[in-house]
């Protein structure tokens, strides 16, 4: 099909799932059970970093790492004791583990103490096209306390050629206002227009298969290619195109 007819479709893609019936069964539901900004982005961030795998998994265990942080994260993150770190030992989602989980309440309570919280960061180095290189810095940041090694594998750095899916999902949810209230559109100082869109094997092969996407690999260079085509579609948000891939290859197998 021709670039309209492509864009036609598409959008019309995006009105069917991007509305709150998506949020039934992703995994955005979990920081929608917030009110509060900071419990919004840490839920949502600790959330989208467990998002791989089966799905109904990944929501089921993000209720438990709530429920575990005594479903306000944004004050267990800044007034947790030890006694409180030690309840998230037995947390385990695939390769993340109990102790990951406490580098990262340990790394989240530093970024809020020490540099104002998660948007302030991907602020502060989203002067270029995309926010790659802001993803790359907040992983330097996140990491620049004292850490477990392990724990670097679970934060993408896109510099080193990750298409980083879970960061740029996040980041979907906290700055695209899609006025349909899926995404939360509550980061105010950052573009739409410079996110990415979470490349993963269904939005990937999807891709393909409308010619969006020639690169066969899953990785930083993909996700370039990827992005290059949607903005030539929306330039101002080409990131809604995620619920249009999404949709097509779960629920359609497009």
């Amino acid at each position: 099909m021709n670039k309209k007819d492509l864009k036609d479709f598409l959008d019309a893609k995006v009105i069917q799932y991007n509305n709150p019936k998506f949020i039934e069964s992703d995994p955005i539901q979990i920081p929608h059970e917030f009110n509060k900004k900071e419990d919004i982005e840490i839920s949502g961030f600790l959330t989208a970093t467990i998002a791989w795998g089966n799905r109904k998994s990944i929501i089921n265990n993000a209720k438990r790492l709530m429920n575990l942080l005594d479903n306000a994260p944004y004050d267990f993150v800044l007034n947790h004791s030890e006694t409180d770190l030690e309840k998230l030992m037995p947390f385990v989602h695939r390769t993340f583990n109990g102790n990951d989980s406490i580098q990262f309440i340990k790394s989240l309570n530093h970024i809020y103490k020490n540099h104002n919280g998660l948007e302030s960061i991907f602020s502060k180095y989203s002067d270029t096209e995309s926010l790659q290189v802001a993803i790359s810095k907040f992983k330097s940041t996140f990491f620049e306390i004292e850490h477990l090694q392990r724990t670097q594998k679970h934060v993408s750095d896109p510099l080193k050629n990750s298409a980083a899916k879970r960061i740029n999902m996040f980041l979907r949810w906290m700055v695209r206002d899609d006025n349909t209230g899926v995404d939360f559109g509550i980061w105010k100082s950052l573009s739409p227009s410079k996110l990415s869109c979470p490349l993963d094997v269904h939005s990937g092969n999807v891709a393909r298969k409308l010619g969006l996407l020639k690169r066969k690999q899953n990785d930083a260079k993909a996700l370039f290619e990827l992005d290059t085509a949607l903005r030539t579609l929306d330039i101002n948000d080409p990131v809604k195109y995620d619920f249009a891939l999404f949709g097509l290859g779960v629920f359609e197998g497009f």
